[in-house]
């Protein structure tokens, strides 16, 4: 009898582990264990205010906030890609979006941090547009020489961008035109009010500011497109020029039914090698996951794409974004 209480107990002892076993798996399974959410601070540069660059970051902050919610993210505001790669090379800046013409042209020169460069995802396409009054004579670049023109601030993309076009098109910037250092939160504002006679932007398709000048003021788009060949030839960094097709309801006032050949060049979310691969697996999954929420403002960010989101020539995909797609991957 004793042998049989004693059987009795240890099966009972036995069928209590087991018990515990499966009950520790199911809380295993059900629960995060072992995983937690990017937490602290990081800085995010954007760009001009009341620009494409800068409501993205606002937006994508948003979004950041439910999924991390242990992480805040501070902005800031720049002239644009060319002072966003400096921040992000030189440990300003944690992340930020740049034109890829812009992040090449910072490692073409072999500037601070260059190497520490990666790229988390290509996002959108942004324009190159030339605004001019409807009643300006300017019908094609090489029309500026001698006018006053708005090229962006020194540190900007469309800086860049217009010195390229003018190039492209046998002007220079510091000759043959009268440039103006003003980006797009000034220059429609100057032209509406004849101060100049065109201004450059590149930006995501419609531009707020691009958009509500037609509404106001009569104007055209010069059309870009032709340039492309011309661009390619200067080498370097223009090879991430492509021609393209600002489509017809992009500005509807403005272009009356009719598409805009133009050019168009990749953004990118840039980071550093010293981000951590945990933040930018996780940064990047918002900015999969939020398209259609960012794009309801930002209608250019409706055209980010898993498929293509990976490709970030120049630059090397970060392990962390690489971690994503890989958990993404069909």
């Amino acid at each position: 009898m004793f042998a049989a209480l004693h059987l009795s107990r240890r099966r009972a002892l036995q069928a209590s582990a087991a018990a515990l076993v499966v009950f520790g798996l199911l809380l295993w399974w059900l629960l995060p264990v072992g995983e937690s959410s990017p937490q602290g601070r990081m800085t995010f540069s954007t760009g001009v205010k009341g620009a494409v660059y800068e409501t993205y970051g606002k937006l994508l902050r948003n979004a950041a906030a439910e999924d991390m919610p242990d992480l805040d993210i501070d902005l800031l505001n720049s002239q644009g890609s060319q002072q966003n790669v400096e921040r992000v090379a030189t440990g300003k800046a944690d992340f930020t979006i740049a034109a890829a013409d812009a992040v090449e042209k910072y490692r073409l020169e072999d500037r601070p941090g260059a190497d520490r460069l990666q790229g988390c995802a290509r996002l959108y396409d942004d324009y190159v547009q030339l605004v001019v009054r409807r009643s300006s004579a300017i019908t094609e670049a090489g029309d500026l020489r001698g006018k006053r023109v708005a090229v962006g601030q020194p540190r900007s993309g469309v800086r860049l961008i217009a010195d390229r076009v003018l190039k492209a098109a046998g002007l220079r910037l510091d000759k043959d035109i009268k440039a103006l250092p003003a980006g797009i939160d000034t220059a429609p504002e100057l032209l509406r009010n004849g101060d100049i006679d065109a201004f450059f932007w590149s930006g995501g398709l419609p531009t707020t500011s691009v958009r509500e000048l037609s509404e106001g003021l009569a104007i055209r788009l010069v059309p870009l497109g032709d340039l492309v060949n011309a661009l390619h030839k200067l080498g370097g960094a223009s090879r991430y020029y492509r021609a393209a097709t600002m489509p017809a309801d992009a500005y509807p006032q403005t272009q009356q039914g009719a598409s805009v050949p133009t050019l168009a060049v990749a953004n990118l979310l840039v980071t550093t090698d010293r981000a951590d691969p945990e933040l930018t697996e996780g940064l990047t999954r918002t900015v999969i996951d939020s398209r259609d929420h960012i794009g309801a403002r930002v209608h250019a960010a409706q055209l980010v794409d898993l498929r293509t989101a990976l490709y970030t020539d120049p630059l090397t995909l970060h392990e962390g974004a690489r971690r994503y797609y890989r958990s993404v991957k069909p």
